[in-house]
């Protein structure tokens, strides 16, 4: 009796699961946009580790000097646990590198990742993904010298590194030309895309990897090696077409 429960609460899960994943989502009030064009707009973004950051010609360019060390830089912002945020990118240097985007950042108490009571990051991956703070995480371009041209975009779950799902590739390694990432978060959904194609598409079920995360910071990291240029960072409120049909 109680495996045909079983049976029947994985059934069920797995078919809310697959009509969530057939919704579309719209976006609602802004949140928050930054142009990422001057110097003031950057003034209350957090440097983790050994980054720069320029401003010039409309874009922010980030890129650690003699390739010093991996870096990660946060906007100020706490986002809610819906949203829908886009920016655009360009790789300056095909060479080698890695971006990734954090999302649903918070301290594993509910803390903010800001708080002094954390241990202090500084770029190095653990600190991430197996420290004192939850988030998500997506590597939308893979070129890294430890793993050349791998260029299929990952999604993880942190505490824990947990690969949940790994399908696509990113941007090209090779590529030149200015992106459009859009990265959409509903609850447990989660999707990205690459203009407009999608890469990343899951639904956390609040139980194999815990429970799903909720409202938290956004921020960009780079490994070492790369010099990417972003701009246009916009955030709105996310909500599901089909609830607006109701």
């Amino acid at each position: 009796m109680k495996a045909h429960l079983s049976l029947l609460m994985i059934a069920f899960l797995q078919l809310a699961c697959a009509e969530l994943a057939a919704q579309s989502f719209l976006k609602g009030e802004l949140l928050y946009a930054n142009a990422l064009a001057g110097k003031a707009d950057t003034v209350d973004w957090r440097m983790e580790g050994d980054g720069q950051v320029e401003l010039m010609n409309g874009w922010m360019k980030l890129y650690s000097p003699n390739e010093k060390g991996h870096h990660v830089f946060w906007c100020p912002q706490e986002f809610p646990e819906s949203f829908i945020a886009e920016w655009e990118v360009q790789n300056l240097h095909p060479q080698a590198g890695l971006c990734i985007v954090f999302f649903a950042a918070k301290g594993l108490k509910g803390e903010d990742i800001f708080d002094a009571s954390l241990p202090v990051r500084d770029g190095t991956f653990k600190g991430y993904t197996n420290g004192a703070i939850h988030n998500y995480h997506i590597s939308y371009y893979a070129n890294g010298e430890n793993e050349p041209e791998r260029e299929t975009a990952h999604l993880r779950k942190n505490k824990g590194f947990h690969k949940v799902q790994s399908l696509h590739p990113g941007i090209p390694t090779q590529s030149q030309a200015i992106h459009k990432i859009q990265l959409v978060k509903y609850g447990g959904s989660i999707q990205l895309s690459i203009d407009a194609r999608r890469v990343i598409d899951w639904i956390d079920d609040g139980q194999k990897w815990g429970k799903i995360l909720q409202g938290g910071k956004i921020g960009f990291r780079q490994m070492k090696w790369t010099q990417f240029q972003y701009r246009n960072f916009n955030v709105w409120e996310c909500k599901s077409a089909e609830a607006g049909k109701q």
